[in-house]
């Protein structure tokens, strides 16, 4: 095995942790946006990563990830909201006026 097989092998290594991080945020997410809409008496209708990029939160380095998600208020319209998370913590939830019934 010489250098560059070991970079290469590091580096896969990197990016299968990062996926398996990603997913684990992406749970997570879903998990509290369905108790946030339940709470809410909302309709979750989707959730989508806008961006995630590293940094740090309180000296710990972690992934800031952003979200907007889709919910109706009253089964007709449809609106959108702003999910802010660190790691796998929600650290606000951003939703716009909506009609309810």
């Amino acid at each position: 095995m010489n250098l560059f097989d070991l970079i290469l092998l590091i580096g896969i290594c990197l990016l299968a942790a990062m996926f398996w991080r990603f997913r684990a945020i992406s749970e997570a997410l879903k998990t509290q946006l369905d108790a946030y809409c339940e709470r809410q008496q909302l309709q979750l209708i989707s959730a989508a990563r806008v961006k995630t990029r590293i940094g740090s939160y309180r000296g710990k380095l972690d992934f800031h990830s952003d979200f907007v998600f889709e919910f109706s208020g009253n089964g007709e319209d449809s609106c959108q909201g702003q999910v802010k998370m660190i790691g796998l913590k929600v650290q606000s939830i951003d939703t716009p006026a909506y009609r309810v019934e």
